[in-house]
């Protein structure tokens, strides 16, 4: 232990925090202790602390099943990080993970939200409640839905989130429930069996129940489904990897995933912000998650760009093969996404400061403000208490963000719509 790391490991007993074996706890040179509370912060043995940004906030259980790594993360009050790596993420109030856990940056997980044991998560959010089983791939997500810890969307064990094609490439995020109504707590809970799968991009209603077992390779935005299947047929074809056949379904899901990811920046900036004020701790907590937004938001970006370049090789391999003629609207439309995405790009950025229209939302934010008070300052509470029809004009503001950034990005794209 060098002298820097004993000095930092004494200042943190000093501030109260409960070290259960000082000599196996390593912090890194470039740790702030002012960002570390020492109100009720229980730091189990062979854990890691690295980064400036790193946050833990009072109440938070570090290491209790293994060690922990925790890396630039910001950790919100009474968070349970049980064991595993942890990177450039941001876990509000009661969200826990077991041991063996590996989350990688751009991830957000809201109040009570979490799993079990060896949970792998990357660019994924999940609202509150949502709840992972054990033995878990799930990058590249958004999932919603439910209404409490007892009635919450679920991930069943050895569940994985398939985000990567053979044609190398990853603009393949899946939006399971939505942002306008699922940030409302009071929708139908999304079940996802164990022992399955989704392939990316895919869009999942409300109330969705997909069977164990199932891989799914479809949409079901409608909701209020039982999704089963059997198992797919084998067979074999000619694959030429540089080749992308219909991209029409992969490229409006992706628009409507970033115009979520619009939305719940939007919900972040005029509603969830009226509870993170207070102190220094709250405060910073808030900016990690813009953090992870913008993080998130630039991925999704890239993703749909890097596909948008690989367009004029598609089309050439194409054309190679003789498919050209047989293909000329699936040709058009690969052309047509490279050829303007530039100016998708731009739409895009301008989209991530849409702030939807005014009319609705400054109502429904001083109904929020006097929910406020009525709730003792609870975020949960003051979302649950909202009467139907506020929980209604709160939605049609965020969905009209998304539904006009999908209308700008089509407008580029006819032959898309």
């Amino acid at each position: 232990m060098t002298a820097q790391n004993r000095d930092k490991i004494q200042g943190l007993i000093k501030k109260g925090v409960n070290i259960l074996d000082p000599a196996s706890l390593d912090i890194g040179e470039d740790v702030n202790l002012d960002r570390i509370s020492g109100e009720r912060v229980t730091i189990y043995p062979g854990c890691r602390i690295y980064g400036n940004d790193t946050l833990i906030m009072e109440g938070a259980t570090l290491g209790f099943e293994g060690p922990a790594t925790i890396v630039n993360c910001q950790i919100g009050p009474e968070v349970e990080l049980k064991g595993g790596f942890f990177s450039r993420s941001v876990f509000l109030e009661k969200a826990s993970l077991g041991s063996g856990a590996q989350i990688r940056e751009g991830c957000i997980l809201e109040e009570e939200a979490g799993g079990a044991h060896c949970v792998g998560l990357k660019q994924t959010i999940l609202l509150p409640f949502v709840t992972m089983g054990s033995l878990i791939n799930f990058c590249d997500c958004l999932m919603s839905g439910g209404t409490s810890r007892k009635n919450h969307s679920e991930v069943g064990s050895s569940y994985i989130h398939f985000n990567y094609t053979p044609n190398q490439d990853k603009a393949t995020p899946s939006l399971i429930g939505d942002v306008p109504r699922g940030v409302m707590l009071n929708q139908s809970p999304i079940f996802l069996g164990g022992q399955g799968g989704l392939v990316g991009p895919c869009r999942l209603g409300f109330g969705t129940v997909i069977a164990a077992g199932t891989i799914y390779r479809s949409d079901c935005p409608e909701g209020g489904n039982l999704i089963f299947g059997p198992e797919r047929k084998t067979g074999q074809l000619n694959f030429h990897s540089e080749i992308y056949h219909s991209i029409r379904r992969r490229t409006v899901s992706n628009i409507i995933y970033i115009g979520n990811l619009c939305a719940l920046r939007q919900w972040y900036l005029h509603v969830r912000s009226l509870f993170f004020r207070g102190n220094y701790l709250s405060e910073e907590l808030f900016s990690g998650v813009l953090d992870k937004l913008d993080l998130v938001f630039a991925e999704r970006v890239k993703r749909l760009g890097a596909v948008a370049a690989k367009m004029p090789a598609s089309i050439e391999s194409r054309r190679q093969l003789g498919e050209g003629k047989e293909l000329e609207a699936v040709t058009a439309r690969q052309c047509e996404l490279h050829e303007n995405w530039p100016e998708i790009e731009e739409a895009l950025k301008a989209g991530w400061k849409e702030q939807g229209d005014s009319s609705l939302r400054d109502p429904f934010l001083e109904r929020i403000i006097s929910g406020r008070g009525e709730r003792g300052g609870s975020y949960i509470a003051a979302i649950q208490g909202l009467e139907p029809i506020w929980s209604e004009k709160g939605s049609d503001w965020l969905q009209g963000i998304v539904d006009g950034i999908t209308r700008n990005i089509l407008d580029l794209l006819p032959s898309y719509k």
